[in-house]
C-alpha cells in the first residue's frame, strides 16, 4: 500500500472538513484539498486540476443543472406565494403548541417530500417553530434538530421522494424513484418513528431538568431576535395566506407526476416535468400572492447555481482523489469485506458522503465507481438504489454539512455546541442504524 498516498488522502479529507467547519467557501476548500491529495498521491498537479477536477465538476454540473434550477425556482415560488407559510400555519393550528415538536417535524417533512428546497423549508418553518416552542416553553436549542430531522432524514431517502438523493441512484441502477419495495418504505418509517420518539424524549428530559424557551436562547443573539420579529409578522398576516388546499396542490402534483411518469420515461426527465408542472400550478393557483415573479425566478436561479457549484466542487475533489492508488485500496477493501455485497455498498457510500459533508455530492463520487462493480455481481438494482439513498443520509450530517451549518447558524442563530448533539443523534445515529437493518432485511428477503 502507498503509505504516503494514504496519509495524503486522509490529510486532504481532514483539511476539507476543517476548512468547511471554519466557514471557508467549499469551492476554495475543495480545490486546496485536491492539491494536497494530488501532490501526495504522485499525480501531475496540472492534470489533476485541469483534467480530473474539472471533468468531475463539469460532468456533474451538466447532468444535474436543470434539476437544481427547477427545484430552486419551485422552492422560491412556494416561498414567494406564501404557500410554504400557509402549510406551516395550517400544521401549527391543527396540532397546536402541545405537539410543537411533532408539528415542526411534520411541516418540514411535508414540504421537503413535496419537492421544496431544503433551505426554503428551513426559513419558512422556523418562524412557526419559534412561535410553537415559545408557547409550549420548550428549549430553543432543539429547533434546529426538529428542522433538520424533518428535512433530510426519512423524506430525503424514502421511496417516491423527489429529492435528488433519491433520483441520482436511478441513473446508475436503471431504477425508478420507488425502488426498494416494502423494505424501503419500512426503513423510512423506522427512521421517522424512532427519530421522532427520541427527539420527543430529549426535549422532555431537557424540560424536566429545568430548561425553558427563554432560558435556552443564545446570549446577544441578534439574528434570533430579528427572526422573532419575522414570527410576529407571519402571525399578523395569517389571514393573507393562500388557502391551504391550493398550497398543497403543487406539492402533490410533483410527487404524483414524478412517480407516475417514471414508469414510462427516465426518472430525471420525469422529475423535470413534475417540477415544471409544480411551478406552473404555484403561479396559477396563487397568482394573487405572487408580486415579484421575475425577481423570484432570478433569486431561484442564483440559489441553484450556488448550491450546484458547491456540490460540483466536492465531486471534483472526489474525482481527483479517485485517481490516487490509495483511493483504489480503500475501494478494494470495501468491496472485498466479508458479508453481503450490500454491506460494502452501504459503507462505501455513507463514508464518502460523510467525508464530503454532502449526500448528493457523495453519491456523485461513490456510485460511478461502486455501481458497476456490484451490478456485475448480480445484486438486485432496486435494493442497491435504496441502500445507496439511505446511506447518503447517514454520516453526511456531520458538523460540516452545508445544510446543518446553515440551519444552526443562519436560520436559528444557534451554535454547534448547543444545538448539534440532538442533530447528530437524529440525523446520523438513527439513519445509520436503520441503514444496517435494511442491509440485513434485503439479505434475508
Amino acid at each position: 500500500m502507498d503509505l504516503i498516498g494514504m496519509l495524503g488522502l486522509i490529510a486532504s479529507l481532514v483539511l476539507l472538513v476543517y476548512l468547511t467547519m471554519k466557514g471557508i467557501n467549499i469551492i476554495i476548500a475543495a480545490i486546496l484539498s485536491s492539491i494536497v491529495v494530488a501532490v501526495t498521491g504522485g499525480l501531475n498537479l496540472g492534470t489533476a486540476l485541469m483534467d480530473n477536477y474539472m471533468t468531475g465538476f463539469t460532468d456533474y454540473f451538466a447532468s444535474w443543472f436543470l434539476v437544481f434550477l427547477l427545484g430552486a425556482i419551485f422552492g422560491k415560488l412556494m416561498q414567494e406565494t406564501k404557500s410554504a407559510e400557509s402549510i406551516a400555519n395550517w400544521i401549527k393550528r391543527t396540532l397546536g403548541a402541545k405537539r410543537a415538536v411533532f408539528a415542526v417535524v411534520a411541516a418540514a417533512a411535508i414540504m421537503t417530500y413535496g419537492g421544496v428546497s431544503l433551505f426554503v423549508v428551513g426559513f419558512a418553518v422556523y418562524p412557526i417553530a419559534l412561535s410553537l416552542f415559545r408557547a409550549a416553553n420548550l428549549p430553543h436549542r432543539f429547533i434546529p434538530a426538529a428542522l433538520v430531522f424533518g428535512s433530510i432524514s426519512f423524506t430525503m431517502t424514502a421511496p417516491g421522494s423527489p429529492e435528488i438523493q433519491n433520483i441520482i441512484p436511478t441513473e446508475f441502477f436503471g431504477t425508478t424513484p420507488t425502488a426498494g419495495g416494502f423494505i424501503g418504505v419500512l426503513s423510512a418509517l423506522l427512521i421517522m418513528v424512532s427519530g421522532g420518539v427520541w427527539l420527543g424524549r430529549m426535549v422532555k428530559n431537557a424540560v424536566e431538568r429545568g430548561e425553558t424557551f427563554s432560558g435556552s436562547l443564545p446570549a446577544e443573539n441578534e439574528l434570533a431576535s430579528s427572526l422573532a420579529v419575522k414570527e410576529e409578522q407571519v402571525l399578523e398576516t395569517t389571514k393573507d395566506l393562500p388557502n391551504v388546499i391550493l398550497a398543497f396542490l403543487p406539492l402533490v402534483s410533483v410527487i404524483a407526476l414524478l412517480n407516475t411518469l417514471s414508469i414510462f420515461i427516465d426518472p430525471t426527465s420525469s422529475l423535470l416535468i413534475a417540477l415544471t408542472t409544480g411551478i406552473f400550478l404555484a403561479c396559477i393557483l396563487m397568482n394573487k400572492y405572487l408580486k415579484r415573479f421575475w425577481e423570484a425566478l432570478g433569486t431561484g436561479t442564483q440559489n441553484s447555481l450556488v448550491a450546484l457549484a458547491n456540490t460540483c466542487a466536492v465531486v471534483g475533489f472526489g474525482s481527483v482523489a479517485a485517481q490516487v492508488s490509495a483511493f483504489n485500496s480503500v475501494v478494494d477493501a470495501v468491496v472485498g469485506m466479508p458479508g453481503p455485497p450490500l454491506l460494502g455498498l452501504a459503507i462505501g457510500v455513507t463514508v464518502v458522503c460523510g467525508i464530503t459533508g454532502s449526500a448528493s455530492g457523495g453519491l456523485g463520487i461513490a456510485l460511478p465507481i461502486l455501481a458497476p462493480i456490484y451490478l456485475s455481481q448480480g445484486v438486485d438494482p432496486g435494493a442497491m438504489h435504496r441502500i445507496s439513498a439511505l446511506a447518503s443520509g447517514g454520516i453526511d450530517s456531520l458538523p460540516h454539512n452545508g445544510y446543518v451549518v446553515t440551519t444552526i447558524r443562519a436560520i436559528c442563530g444557534e451554535t454547534h455546541k448547543r444545538a448539534y448533539a440532538p442533530i447528530f443523534k437524529l440525523s446520523v445515529v438513527v439513519p445509520v442504524a436503520v441503514l444496517f437493518v435494511a442491509v440485513v432485511l434485503y439479505f434475508i428477503f
